[in-house]
């Protein structure tokens, strides 16, 4: 309307594009939204808001492109309901009749007629000297779960939408689903430690890790870290939540011994044979922490002599292994392709300018994946783009062959993987689909207890308008990709399937707003590939959480994430845990806060001051809160009687996590109704260092610290052992015991 004001037409244009004209912090307090966060939003959206008339050229450039389309560019629906199409016609073409053609993912076609005056009409709009009415075809057929295009023919017009249908649930595992719980270890992969390892975890190493529960623990999964590719060096981002990327795995997780090609491979044998290469593994096994960029290049120099030697033996001569592997590379397609020639181009220029690290460093034209220089390279070096593909294939061979041996030891679940939040700005994500994401600002969260300055996660919020135009493929494609090799998948941040926290550039973390998502189609997505991979969905829903979220996860059959630290009624106690939910998994802690025995010695809040993230007076409130907090676990540890009843009810007579206190929790957490229980292999061991201090990057050893215990050494050393027992007995008794190894008479 021309008379309205700036603020109101800011305020529209705000909700147009999802906004939220402001946010209740967890004191309570309520942040609005500055005009000036709005304005800077806006503009990373693609709309101008700088004045009035901007605003009102904008709006209506909005309104434009929704209605002078015939259909939307995706549909999402239930396939409970009867499936209906919106389409959008100008008034002058209803009185004709419209075509429709369904191509189903199976392969099957439908074609009809529509008589458009027939339809129902929903809204209209007047617009530029035209009327347009919004009409909703009921179609006449039922189409099963999947992706499926309609095509619309309307006189000379044409337009296509994806047409995807979902479950009204996510996938729930026959033993969840018939009143069963199950228990697991979650471990950080590349902290593995081991007698044989290259100094970082790997997928021999998992193997081991889930003899050992299933063994040991008598448990039902094996919760991993993020898998995803990183850029394996220091001291820049070695994060598994700010990956490389999102759809493909680090080689790093690679048993390099394991590939077919290395016992045929001489060269590769003699490397590895040798003194030098022997005395380098021993200082990386002997490491405290994992030597990302040591491991690298040695993995690397052995890979590509195996590969040297696959192309050799297998590729040129079309061998049944070569043709599993033009399989693999089919299956994957441009997705695969493109990862590939982000790496080799990197490698590439790397090479040539040392200084260069990362692809916004590249010269100008390699900077575009569809350019012709680009073009050009995957031609020349097609080789070196095929390996970063076979090492992928490799990966998959590997991840495979433990999801397998999980389900040959009965474990009910088997691998629980783990999708990031975030893909890092310099990473092949942002390089081979940047359209995806949104420059201009970045993603974090408001201050909390843990952050009181809030968080700054550094990476660019996703360009929702752009998933939608495409037919939400790629979103799709990262939920299929973690899905495979798993019977579990965690989503980090679930929250961003409804609203993110967004921080305009030159902000900080204080000066940010909340943009809400299109959840239901989000959700419904998720709950598509949970059905199709069979794979349970847990949705990591920390923080401030809004009641409709938790509510719309528990009605697609979405697991919630509760933890120990922030379970409490509204009088500020800590959960009784029969209180705790049914559709959940619980936990004692994650990687970004501390561990048992760490919270417990304030360890975590040491940490902050040392890596100078709060002053001394800040220091001091959250070791009161600290003390505060203890004392009311204490107490509700005794109330469920499950400490000694003759020792102290005073939190200040426990200055660490000894035996008793630590076997209360971890049956606590156990006694729950909740369908799954998992503990962090650091709080099995009580080891005192979380993986993760958030805000920090040199200032702590994030992402690096290796487990306490080698593999080995978890079924040989008695205080090993001994953790493991008392978390097996309570696995026992509260009736978590693997339903695989009841089944079979294991004990």
């Amino acid at each position: 309307m021309a008379d309205e004001t700036f603020e109101q037409l800011l305020d529209r244009a705000a909700a147009v594009c999802g906004i939220e004209p402001g946010y209740w912090d967890i004191w309570g307090k309520y942040h609005a939204t500055t005009v000036a966060v709005r304005q800077s939003i806006l503009a990373t959206l693609g709309v101008p808001a700088a004045n009035a008339e901007e605003l009102r050229g904008s709006l209506a450039a909005l309104t434009r492109r929704e209605w002078e389309r015939l259909l939307p560019p995706a549909v999402v629906l239930s396939e409970s309901a009867a499936p209906e199409l919106p389409m959008n016609v100008p008034a002058e073409s209803l009185g004709d009749r419209a075509r429709l053609l369904i191509h189903q993912e199976d392969g099957h076609t439908a074609e009809f007629e529509l008589n458009l005056w027939e339809l129902a009409q929903t809204a209209h709009i007047e617009m530029d000297g035209r009327t347009w009415v919004r009409k909703q075809a009921r179609l006449p057929l039922t189409l099963p779960l999947g992706y499926h295009q309609v095509t619309l023919t309307l006189g000379p017009a044409t337009a296509s939408t994806r047409l995807i249908v979902t479950p009204d649930r996510a996938f729930v595992s026959p033993h969840l689903g018939q009143g069963g719980r199950a228990a697991g270890l979650a471990v950080s992969l590349y902290g593995v430690r081991s007698a044989r390892n290259w100094g970082c975890g790997d997928f021999r190493d998992l193997l081991d890790v889930i003899d050992f529960v299933a063994e040991d623990l008598e448990a039902g999964f094996v919760a991993l870290n993020p898998l995803h590719a990183i850029h394996n060096r220091r001291p820049f981002n070695t994060s598994p939540y700010l990956p490389n990327s999102t759809f493909y795995q680090n080689y790093l997780y690679l048993d390099v011994e394991a590939l077919e090609d290395f016992p045929r491979c001489r060269r590769a044998r003699e490397l590895w044979q040798s003194a030098a290469f022997q005395d380098s593994l021993d200082s990386l096994r002997a490491a405290p922490f994992v030597e990302y960029e040591r491991v690298a290049e040695l993995k690397l120099r052995s890979l590509k002599l195996l590969f040297l030697d696959f192309l050799r033996r297998e590729w040129r001569t079309g061998s049944p292994r070569a043709r599993h592997f033009q399989a693999f590379l089919h299956r994957e397609g441009a997705l695969l392709e493109n990862f590939a020639v982000h790496c080799a181009l990197g490698e590439h220029i790397h090479r040539l300018n040392p200084q260069t690290w990362s692809w916004p460093q590249w010269p100008a034209a390699y900077r575009d994946p569809a350019s012709a220089e680009v073009a050009a390279f995957r031609k020349k070096h097609w080789r070196r783009i095929l390996f970063y593909q076979f090492l992928q294939w490799q990966i998959d061979i590997q991840l495979s062959r433990a999801q397998s041996r999980a389900l040959d030891r009965h474990l009910s679940i088997g691998l629980y993987h783990d999708l990031a939040l975030a893909t890092d700005s310099f990473g092949s994500d942002l390089w081979a689909h940047r359209p995806f994401y949104a420059a201009g600002c970045r993603v974090g969260a408001p201050p909390d207890d843990f952050s009181p300055k809030g968080q700054d996660w550094g990476f660019p919020p996703p360009n929702v308008r752009h998933h939608r135009e495409d037919g939400y493929r790629l979103f799709a494609e990262s939920i299929r990709k973690n899905c495979r090799h798993g019977g579990a998948l965690r989503i980090d941040h679930v929250m961003r399937l409804f609203r993110l926290y967004w921080i305009p550039d030159g902000s900080d973390a204080t000066q940010g707003a909340y943009v809400r998502e299109p959840s239901e189609d989000f959700v419904r997505i998720l709950a598509l590939e949970s059905v199709r991979n069979q794979v349970v969905v847990i949705g990591e829903d920390l923080g401030t959480v809004e009641p409709a979220v938790r509510e719309t996860l528990a009605r697609f059959g979405i697991l919630s994430y509760r933890l120990f630290y922030f379970e409490k009624n509204q009088r500020g106690e800590f959960r009784r845990h029969e209180e705790y939910p049914v559709q959940a998994l619980v936990s004692s802690t994650t990687h970004d806060l501390p561990t048992l025995a760490g919270y417990w010695a304030a360890s975590d809040i040491e940490a902050r001051r040392a890596a100078s993230t709060i002053g001394d007076a800040e220091f001091r409130r959250q070791s009161e809160t600290r003390a505060a907090e203890k004392q009311k676990m204490l107490d509700v540890l005794f109330a469920q009687e499950l400490l000694p009843p003759g020792a102290s009810r005073i939190a200040a007579a426990w200055p660490e996590l000894n035996g008793p206190l630590h076997h209360a929790i971890v049956g606590f957490l156990a006694l729950t109704p909740s369908q799954l229980l998992a503990i962090n292999q650091e709080d099995l061991t009580k080891e005192l260092h979380q993986q993760n201090l958030p805000s920090t990057t040199w200032q702590y050893p994030n992402w690096g610290r290796k487990m306490r215990f080698t593999v080995e050494q978890l079924r040989t050393d008695p205080e090993a052992r001994g953790y493991a027992a008392m978390f097996r007995d309570w696995i026992v008794k509260s009736g978590r015991r693997n339903n695989g190894s009841q089944s079979t008479g294991l004990s």
